[in-house]
């Protein structure tokens, strides 16, 4: 699935290291540790040094931190492979890899808030969570911002992160912004300053946005959200002391990409996975995660329900041919932060591919769950035979056929439309969107192909809605067959009809790095406030867009270096996954994703009118 998951820069080293970690050691070990640069020649530099389709290059290997490298090794998405490497082999890797990015970066330094905030409010109309409300629209109605102030928009204040690459969200309630990391540090700034109120470090990398909701036992206000060893954390908003943590799923692969979705005293949380990445190796019995969301008790942590989105234990097969034992079916994963319909008692999520060669009918679907009892109520899958494993990419074991890794993995959107009637929009990594009717068992009411899609193509992250039309930008950065032609750009559509009411293509990439991994494309999810939507590109432009004509009305190229209230300098790079915010008149972004394509960076940007 994806640049979320093997697609990491890294996946290549971590598969081939764990390989022969200890061979490595015997090989390359010197009285004064492992030696990086024989360990990536040995095992690393055939592929990286001559990449070729999806295999990332040393250059973008380069553009990672040495903190990043070493996390993703030991505590990431590719521990279990890296089981046998020791922390000094894999700082080795890092340092050697990252030598001339580290001796470029201005270091960081605490800035504490010297003055004390005020307790958080949160009844204040912010950005909490993903898509600011539970029907994953995206839309802020209360912005503080009017769409003929926006063409005056300037920097405000910059924060900068530790490591280079930034994955998240930021979530803005009472004053506060709430923002995770690659490295583990999860903070709270002040929204009016940038000054660190808390910080925590929960040990493994977090890409989820925060639900913030009132406390318990003492605590005024919590802060929920999820890591990537799939760990569930429950946070004092306003200390940042831990209350409590879950682990959600036991597979040593699974992870929390999709935010968690907080519903008065119940905590939903969607549960993908790596193992698609781990196929690629030679020899892996691929493969047995099944995706899930699981519901917790937002006091405690407990366990309510959890539903797989893949009912049938995985059972053992053999390939014609390949001595290789496999497992299926497998897949399924939830991505996405789930929809909620409060009135009908009912959560929607999109599935990811299947893993295996054996099909699943939930994979490629909409899901319609019981928010009380996780109870399946109806299934619409969109994609069939959709088998896809990194393998297909890296030249490993792929199932076969090999399908297109169509996931839906950008969060439903429930609109209601004028008569009342309500619509489940549903767009898909392969270009298509989709009506469907919620009360029909999702019944499909119209699609539309808005984009060619691919591996890293079509709708990647999330659309917005406002009132009844729905804003679909389109990645294509790299379509799946060479005969579609790419079509990045932004698209408006009528939720009743699926009618296309405008089409943007985006502009020429124009990188401040240079042409290398140079892309127009628009896979970071949007946000929309009246008559405006915000847009990010890879090449690192981040675009305001008039929500009635698709013209540009202001472009701030994020992909530069600032001063940070905490560095003397912290810099931009592509934009990508978690989409820009806006809360209390200021924008708010997080620019350098560059998990795979385009280019990392390590900055939070604040934008107001004036800079004010």
């Amino acid at each position: 699935m994806r640049y979320r998951l093997v697609r990491v820069a890294l996946a290549a080293i971590v598969a081939a290291l764990a390989a022969r970690a200890g061979a490595a050691q015997q090989a390359v070990g010197t009285a004064q540790g492992p030696n990086g640069a024989a360990l990536y020649a040995q095992h690393c530099a055939q592929c990286h040094d001559h990449a070729q389709g999806h295999v990332p290059t040393r250059a973008a290997l380069a553009n990672s931190s040495r903190i990043n490298i070493v996390m993703t090794l030991l505590t990431g998405a590719m521990r279990p492979q890296a089981a046998g490497l020791s922390h000094d082999e894999a700082n080795a890797i890092a340092t050697f890899l990252t030598a001339s990015a580290a001796a470029t970066s201005a270091p960081l330094h605490p800035d504490p808030c010297r003055i004390p905030v005020a307790p958080i409010r949160l009844s204040d109309d912010g950005w909490n969570g993903w898509g600011r409300d539970l029907a994953n629209s995206r839309f802020q109605p209360h912005s503080g911002l009017g769409a003929s102030e926006v063409s005056r928009l300037k920097l405000k204040w910059a924060f900068a992160y530790p490591g280079s690459m930034t994955w998240g969200q930021p979530t803005v309630v009472g004053g506060r912004v709430f923002v995770t990391s690659t490295t583990g540090q999860v903070y709270a700034l002040d929204a009016e300053t940038g000054c660190t109120v808390w910080s925590l470090d929960v040990g493994a990398p977090v890409r989820t946005a925060l639900s913030i909701g009132p406390g318990v036992r003492g605590h005024r206000a919590l802060a929920y959200f999820g890591d990537t060893s799939a760990v569930v954390h429950a946070v004092d908003a306003e200390t940042g002391v831990e209350v409590w943590r879950a682990h959600v799923d036991e597979h040593p692969f699974a992870r929390i990409t999709g935010s968690p979705v907080l519903l008065g005293e119940l905590l939903l949380v969607p549960v993908s996975s790596f193992e698609e990445g781990a196929a690629s190796q030679a020899g892996y019995a691929c493969c047995t995660f099944r995706g899930s969301v699981v519901a917790l008790d937002a006091r405690s942590g407990r366990r309510i329900w959890k539903r797989r989105t893949i009912a049938h234990l995985p059972k053992p097969y053999r390939r014609k041919g390949d001595p290789t034992r496999l497992y299926g079916p497998a897949g399924g994963s939830v991505w996405g932060a789930p929809t909620i319909d409060r009135a009908h008692d009912t959560l929607y999520v999109g599935t990811g591919n299947d893993y295996t060669d054996i099909d699943a009918s939930t994979t490629d679907a909409i899901m319609a769950m019981s928010l009380a009892t996780g109870k399946i109520r109806w299934v619409r899958q969109l994609t069939r035979h959709d088998h896809w494993a990194s393998g297909c990419s890296f030249r490993g074991p792929c199932p076969q056929p090999a399908g297109d890794d169509a996931d839906f993995a950008a969060s439903t959107i429930l609109v209601t439309l004028p008569s009342g009637h309500e619509v489940l929009v549903a767009g898909q990594k392969s270009g298509m969107v989709y009506g469907l009717d919620p009360a029909a068992d999702g019944k499909v009411q119209w699609k539309r192909r808005v984009g060619a899609g691919g591996l890293f193509g079509g709708i990647e992250w999330g659309m917005a809605a406002i009132g009844s039309t729905v804003y679909v930008p389109i990645s294509d950065s790299m379509p799946s067959h060479a005969s579609d032609a790419p079509r990045s750009g932004l698209g408006a559509i009528d939720a009743a009809t699926g009618k296309l009411l405008w089409w943007a293509p985006a502009p020429p990439p124009t990188c401040a790095w240079g042409q290398e991994d140079c892309r127009s494309a628009l896979s970071q999810a949007i946000s929309a406030i009246g008559g405006v939507v915000f847009s990010g590109s890879q090449d690192g432009h981040l675009r305001a867009y008039d929500a009635h004509t698709g013209r540009i009305l202001w472009d701030f190229d994020t992909a530069r270096h600032v001063p940070a209230v905490n560095a003397e300098s912290a810099h931009g790079g592509s934009l990508d996954s978690g989409g820009p915010v806006v809360a209390d008149g200021i924008v708010y972004v997080n620019s350098g994703y560059g998990q795979f394509v385009g280019r990392g960076g390590n900055v939070l940007l604040a934008f107001s009118v004036g800079g004010r």
